[in-house]
């Protein structure tokens, strides 16, 4: 007898484990297979600054106590000016997130085998039809899903996602205490979350701070493997480096220490279109293909709605007397993405490359000028409104364009 489910996911990541959730809540029978052991996890994969707001908190009915702080405000720093909007969120605890997301797909029915590492598909006349993983072991069912994220190791043999290392953003982040967080000359971070555009510190990329309660704060910094990192960079230093060097000339950190036996969070996103998303048999989701935000790197929501897009095509598949779980079929789950996951993804990536093409000067600009904006532009910006952007646009950055259309030229 063949071990068989209805679907088998890979990865117990936000995505993974809120696909498993919505499924498991349908009554389809759901395996998760994790790399991790249950007893350290999620401690490898622990790799998110785990910022995320209201509209995600009440969608998938995260619960307060995986919160560690609510804030009020976000907080865009350029080297010498910064710019403050009001805006509600939340940073998670982001191992407690991700283990309340396990314990409820459970007790909703949910399968999971943790020391479980997905090394391939199983293939028949040409179709995905199931998993093998362990070394030999095989699992079988009517839609596999992929939600390990950038190693995406049955996406990949699929030829369903093309993560290309110079797309790649890598990122490191600590958790601190004794950090001023309202420092003379700097924004008042109390409550908020920060970015800082500064190619000194984060070169083709940015830095944060976002608070966690009294005088911690999670303090890291991230960036792309773009012509702007190689145009910025300092000869030999690697990413700690970068965070190093940031801690030791900001101010705000002249009495913080690293909060004991706080590890690392290390991961890493593409930043790029996906290629595909589904096929026969199966899909991808979350960071497996680059559902990233692409301005602010938020990636928890994103992840989750592509899960619940992922759930709802299973659901219109298997649900008919004669599933249909083609890749015609699920196709729909890719209508869904980017109609509702990333829309405007394009545009938006677009809006990327040039905003971490531009050099220092530009980003204490764009502060003075969304200083004189109301909130509205903003918003679109982040929705990928062309016009809203072409409003912080100037006869100066004429040069910055022509340099972009070079680059996407020689591409």
């Amino acid at each position: 007898m063949r071990d068989r489910f209805d679907v088998v996911i890979a990865g117990a990541g936000p995505a993974g484990g809120q696909c498993a959730r919505d499924l498991a809540e349908r009554n389809y029978d759901v395996l998760v297979l994790e790399t991790e052991s249950e007893s350290d996890f999620p401690r490898q994969s622990n790799k998110s600054t785990a910022g995320t707001f209201p509209s995600a908190m009440t969608a998938f009915s995260i619960p307060d106590d995986v919160v560690m702080h609510y804030t009020d405000k976000v907080v865009l720093e350029s080297p010498n000016d910064h710019y403050v909007r009001t805006q509600t969120g939340a940073v998670l605890e982001f191992a407690d997130f991700k283990r309340f997301l396990v314990r409820d797909s459970r007790e909703k029915g949910a399968t999971y085998r943790f020391d479980s590492r997905v090394s391939a598909p199983i293939m028949e006349d040409g179709e995905v039809v199931g998993v093998r993983y362990d070394g030999d072991r095989e699992v079988y069912a009517d839609v596999i899903i992929d939600a390990t994220g950038p190693a995406a190791p049955l996406a990949k043999k699929l030829g369903v996602c093309d993560l290309k290392r110079e797309k790649q953003a890598i990122g490191i982040e600590y958790e601190y205490e004794g950090v001023d967080m309202n420092r003379a000359g700097y924004a008042d971070l109390n409550d908020a979350m920060m970015l800082r555009l500064d190619h000194d510190l984060a070169p083709g990329g940015y830095s944060w701070i976002f608070h966690t309660g009294e005088d911690t704060a999670k303090v890291g910094l991230c960036y792309i493997q773009n012509a702007a990192h190689h145009d910025y960079s300092k000869e030999g230093m690697g990413i700690d480096d970068y965070l190093e060097y940031w801690l030791d000339r900001d101010p705000r950190f002249e009495n913080a220490e690293r909060i004991e036996g706080k590890h690392a969070h290390r991961g890493s996103a593409h930043i790029q279109p996906p290629a595909s998303l589904s096929t026969d048999n199966f899909m991808a989701i979350g960071d497996t293909v680059p559902s990233i935000d692409p301005l602010w790197g938020e990636g928890i929501h994103k992840g989750m709605k592509s899960a619940r897009a992922a759930a709802a095509t299973v659901d219109a598949a298997l649900t008919p007397n004669d599933p249909d779980t083609s890749a015609e079929s699920l196709a729909v789950y890719d209508q869904l993405w980017h109609s509702d996951v990333a829309p405007k993804q394009r545009t938006r990536l677009t809006m990327t490359e040039l905003l971490y093409l531009a050099p220092n000067e530009r980003y204490d600009q764009l502060m003075a000028d969304l200083q004189q904006t109301d909130d509205d532009v903003l918003t679109e910006v982040n929705s990928g409104n062309r016009r809203a952007f072409a409003q912080l646009f100037h006869l100066s950055d004429l040069p910055l364009l022509a340099k972009y259309a070079r680059q996407r030229l020689s591409n």
